[in-house]
């Protein structure tokens, strides 16, 4: 069965600057799911900013496997309860990728717990990508580096917590280098962080950055919701696992 992929977009920039429509006359979110419809197991819708409920409803993130995310101008307008919705989703088991200036996102910064903070250049630099853990299935069929002519310059120190893997290193041509590939898991949810994407470059109409997305879109996606992990339900002494005599005061005096 394909996996089910929901792309989200912004749509800001696209329709407030000239470059940025030169460059995705289908818009970012567009061309993104393009990229990941090359591989035919991925199943690729696009949502906005601008949709019902951001394009995010109960019955859509229930039928998502995985959520990739690109934000960069408007991350006040998306509502608390729809990140929090999102948010319950990645910890039933939802995967979520989050690209580029996502990382000052309200979604990813609740699931990381920090201001996700970096400081940055906007000079069109060339960006070279080192895969530092070529065994991981994100950087499946890969160089041991890439290159990008034009990008935005990330740099360190980046301010979020210290990831399970770290699949990229990027280096600029101003000398900074920046963790560019992270992977984390909250609850049942796997999460990847990529940092490539400004918007007024043409990055996703990259072959090797389109590779990289639809890998981790394959890695991040978990068969087994959890919702579960939702609950904090209590367990009887009678449904005890091992036979039980309670002592003691408690609190609690019936299920919660």
């Amino acid at each position: 069965m394909p996996i089910r992929v929901t792309v989200w977009g912004e749509n800001v920039h696209e329709q407030n600057d000239k470059a940025v429509a030169e460059n995705y006359p289908i818009g970012m979110h567009g061309q993104i799911a393009k990229l990941i419809g090359e591989d035919s197991n991925l199943r690729p819708t696009t949502v906005t900013l601008q949709d019902v409920d951001h394009g995010l409803t109960v019955e859509k993130l229930a039928n998502t496997d995985v959520l990739v995310w690109w934000g960069h101008a408007a991350h006040g307008d998306v509502r608390d309860e729809i990140v929090k919705r999102v948010a319950q989703r990645v910890w039933e088991g939802m995967g979520l990728i989050v690209l580029h200036s996502g990382h000052h996102s309200k979604i990813f910064k609740r699931l990381m717990g920090t201001l996700a903070n970096l400081h940055w250049r906007e000079a069109g630099e060339r960006e070279r990508i080192w895969v530092v853990n070529p065994g991981h299935p994100i950087a499946k069929g890969l160089p041991a580096y890439f290159e990008l002519k034009n990008e935005e310059m990330y740099g360190e120190p980046f301010s979020v917590p210290e990831p399970i893997e770290t699949v990229f290193i990027s280096w600029f041509q101003g000398g900074e280098v920046f963790r560019s590939g992270l992977t984390y898991r909250r609850g049942a949810g796997n999460i990847f962080y990529f940092r490539p994407g400004h918007e007024t470059y043409p990055t996703y109409h990259d072959a090797t950055v389109g590779k990289v997305i639809r890998n981790a879109v394959s890695w991040a996606y978990n068969a087994e919701s959890q919702s579960r992990l939702l609950n904090s339900p209590n367990t009887p002494v009678e449904r005890a696992v091992e036979p039980l005599i309670e002592r003691g005061a408690k609190l609690a005096h019936h299920p919660e």
